[in-house]
């Protein structure tokens, strides 16, 4: 019997009791290669020394003081490392405690922004289907992940959905990706004149899609295509990094991968790599400036926003991401698990597409290779797939759903940024026999 309310009810977890780089240990003794960094969180892998010794000082000198009062000079620290890294139009920070708070205050940032422009019509958000972004109300409902709000849709704002650019099961058959990208992006415009040019505040989607739809990059130039039809219609760009952000995909920001800059982005899990529950909200300075031209505040707070040690465990993560040029290590790997990925599973009669960028890679499982016929749901593939590698000492991010909500299985891969050519033979060889598994009783 256990007190504790676990996301599953029935089964038995094991207990975490240590860690140590790319590897976590239960209670029974057992080792486990974090191949998914928990949910793409701990980047730097497990008891960093330098990370723990930067939270014992922070500690020593103040663990909390609140917003309303102070600021800290961690906290400000922190901001000055994000921005002088971030987009050129991204000029300030709002730190809050996790993804779901950062998307929250991003919407709630665009809305007061159109609020002190005096446009108050503007409250119509746009996101595409089968995206995250987060669980609480208003970014659930933002989301596009048909089961988790099915049984809360009486609860969630109203928000519309365009197709996501989702190239193996979107792109149509002789469609070019540039084609495909004109015309997924062409959605959002179409979108916006559906509900009326001057009635839309933001677009909001994750630059590669994470758990929903498993490591799903944009194809050619449709964050260009995007980013045109926003400042055409005055839209404000969200770009919700929290899972692919922070050298996940080989750049600090994925966003540089495309050539573009939003006007509001959030961030969170490799932001402070697991350390302490920390996100932010990047805005643009003409955001910045219309709040500071009008009412003189951000009307919205959480009591641990800018949480000095959250700021502390962060600074210290990013100083040794780029003093270690951990993002070299990721573009390298990234492509060495891509190609490992590639030698197991490429004539494997149910993998049907391996996808990603950097250590940030998905392989989506098919009943049909050739038809792309998903397994049936009732299977649980992807929760057959999770048992056998946490059997195997491998923990991975295998979800369901990948299609429609319903309908559609992948892994989700997302190791350390600290991860050697090594490990990588070992996740691969460990996950191979974990699919094999799960699909021999089919």
């Amino acid at each position: 019997m256990t007190h504790l309310l676990h996301r599953s009810i029935h089964g038995r977890l094991p207990v975490a009791v240590g860690g140590k780089g790319i590897h976590l240990f239960d209670a029974d003794g057992k080792s486990y290669i974090d191949a998914s960094g928990g949910a793409a969180v701990s980047c730097l892998g497990h008891n960093h020394p330098e990370v723990q010794a930067a939270l014992h000082a922070q500690l020593d000198r103040l663990a909390y003081a609140h917003t309303s009062f102070f600021t800290t000079q961690v906290a400000e620290e922190l901001a000055d490392r994000l921005i002088a890294d971030a987009p050129a139009a991204l000029e300030h920070v709002y730190l809050v405690s996790g993804g779901s708070e950062a998307v929250e205050a991003a919407l709630k940032m665009a809305r007061q922004y159109f609020v002190e422009k005096g446009e108050p019509q503007r409250r119509h958000i746009i996101a595409r289907r089968q995206s995250y972004h987060g669980n609480t109300l208003g970014v659930l409902a933002t989301g596009g992940n048909e089961w988790r709000r099915a049984r809360f849709l009486p609860l969630l704002i109203e928000t519309h959905h365009i197709a996501p650019c989702f190239a193996y099961r979107g792109q149509r058959e002789g469609e070019s990706d540039g084609d495909y990208a004109r015309r997924a992006a062409g959605e959002l415009e179409a979108k916006i004149l559906e509900l009326g040019a001057d009635q839309v505040m933001a677009f909001v989607a994750e630059t590669v899609v994470g758990a929903t739809a498993g490591a799903v990059p944009p194809v050619a130039d449709y964050f260009r295509h995007i980013r045109r039809i926003c400042d055409k219609y005055g839209v404000l760009l969200i770009l919700d990094e929290v899972m692919c952000g922070m050298g996940r995909t080989g750049t600090l920001h994925a966003c540089e991968q495309d050539g573009i800059a939003p006007d509001l982005m959030t961030i969170a899990k490799g932001l402070g790599g697991g350390y302490q529950p920390v996100g932010a909200v990047l805005l643009s300075g003409r955001i910045f400036e219309a709040f500071a031209q009008g009412s003189g505040y951000f009307q919205h707070g959480h009591t641990y926003a800018g949480h000095p040690m959250a700021a502390a465990a962060s600074l210290a993560v990013q100083t040794i991401l780029k003093r270690d040029g951990l993002l070299d290590n990721v573009r390298t790997m990234g492509d060495a698990l891509h190609a490992g990925l590639v030698q197991r599973f490429a004539d494997h009669p149910h993998v049907g597409d391996i996808r990603g960028r950097g250590l940030f890679r998905a392989v989506e499982l098919v009943q049909d290779r050739s038809s792309k016929t998903p397994f049936d749901a009732g299977l649980k593939l992807h929760a057959r797939i999770k048992k056998e590698a946490m059997a195997r000492g491998l923990m991975v991010y295998p979800m369901g759903g990948t299609i429609d909500g319903q309908n559609g299985d992948h892994v989700l891969i997302a190791p350390p940024f600290i991860v050697a050519q090594t490990d990588i033979a070992a996740i691969v060889e460990r996950l191979g026999d974990a699919v094999d598994a799960a699909l021999v009783s089919f």
